[in-house]
């Protein structure tokens, strides 16, 4: 027998969040949405990190961070559970206690400095393998890192980097050999910002928390003892960055979506034209039907690729069916949301038009669209998964 219920643990869980949510988020805002609108922060550092010390008092820090380093090394289908719920609002927040998954490659000392300051949150860190000439395409990298005495020097530039603007130390990627290239002959190092590499804000269409940068890095030195995992072993561990929860950002996008189409439905119970509710009208009817099974739709989508996780299972392919189609998914339905609220929803005065920027956003980083239609499309005419799915 297939059961799709919740244990006790993971509905305690998913409900002690969705309380939080509601409770100390939810509240804020209008406020954050104030501060967007003026080119702000939604919310100060100290607001953040005053919100996840609220947090950690219940216990909630560091979602899936081992429980040897503090965490409460949960599974992934309740870390999917949590994604939902934050999603449910735009506030950006999120749980503190986490850090990048490679830094778990860190030797003692690199732990000492990096790993554990980054959980402990006095320490930002940010992941820099994007090019200018190398977006999608991760192999074909130009940043190099020659060997000089004991030091290595690192020359290029990195961009679209996800909390580059703030973070003070980079796991940037290299080629040190040219010759074996992604196969050998890439390593990541652990560059700290006083080691010379700058960053400049790119302005996007998104809110302030989305905003990358773009790195430049001229003679910087790195010390040898500061190379992640093994010399030429970098592409390996960029990949496992890369793969390493894509399930949840189709999670977030999930719980936006629920919240979404709430909205949606009711401000077509109060809009009213010609003497009736829109909700009477049928084109108002079918945008809620057909976005109420999409929503359903990924949420298996979402649940079944981080169960594989939890089962110790290949899921790459399911958490890629999972972000195309919650990507795709996701924007026609804060399309539709937009459409049913007319001319209010295309303003600021409403969020709508905030989350259909923010939303947009999921179909391009960590792996288009295009890119995963590859990924897929390979998979499954090289038999390396099959359209009978899971199951067989």
């Amino acid at each position: 027998m297939v059961d799709f219920s919740l244990t006790d643990t993971e509905r305690d869980i998913r409900d002690w969040v969705r309380n939080f949510v509601q409770r100390e988020l939810v509240p804020l805002e209008p406020e954050v949405l104030r501060r967007e609108r003026a080119g702000e922060r939604g919310l100060t550092k100290d607001e953040q990190r005053e919100l996840q010390l609220k947090a950690r008092e219940a216990g909630f820090w560091g979602v899936q961070t081992p429980e040897e380093y503090g965490g409460m090394g949960l599974s992934a289908v309740l870390s999917a559970l949590i994604e939902i719920e934050l999603g449910r609002t735009y506030v950006p927040f999120r749980f503190g206690g986490s850090a990048d998954n490679i830094l778990f490659h860190a030797n003692s000392e690199q732990q000492q400095r990096y790993l554990l300051p980054t959980i402990e949150g006095t320490r930002k860190s940010c992941f820099a393998i994007t090019e200018p000439g190398a977006g999608s395409d991760a192999k074909d990298l130009r940043t190099t890192a020659v060997k000089d005495g004991d030091e290595w020097v690192i020359n290029g530039e990195k961009t679209f980097i996800t909390g580059g603007i703030d973070a003070d130390f980079v796991m940037v990627f290299a080629v040190t050999d040219k010759e074996k290239g992604a196969n050998g002959g890439v390593t990541c190092f652990l560059a700290d910002r006083d080691m010379g590499w700058k960053s400049e804000p790119i302005d996007i269409m998104g809110p302030w928390e989305r905003q990358p940068a773009a790195l430049v890095f001229e003679d910087v030195r790195v010390p040898e003892g500061n190379v992640l995992g093994e010399v030429g072993h970098g592409f390996k561990l960029a990949m496992q960055w890369i793969g390493r929860g894509r399930y949840m950002l189709p999670a977030r996008a999930l719980g936006a979506c629920e919240r979404l189409v709430e909205m949606g439905m009711e401000y077509a119970k109060q809009r009213e034209t010609f003497g009736r509710p829109i909700a009477d009208r049928q084109a108002i009817q079918w945008m809620v039907a057909d976005s109420a099974v999409e929503i359903e739709a990924l949420r298996w989508l979402v649940l079944q690729a981080a169960w594989q996780i939890d089962q110790g299972m290949d899921s790459r392919h399911a958490q890629s069916i999972a972000k195309l189609y919650g990507a795709t998914r996701a924007n026609e339905i804060v399309d539709r949301v937009l459409q049913i609220h007319g001319g209010m929803g295309y303003t600021k005065e409403l969020p709508i038009e905030r989350w259909y920027r923010d939303l947009r956003l999921l179909r391009i980083f960590e792996g288009t669209d295009e890119i995963q239609r590859r990924t897929l499309a390979r998979n499954l005419l090289k038999g390396h998964a099959s359209v009978r799915g899971v199951l067989g």
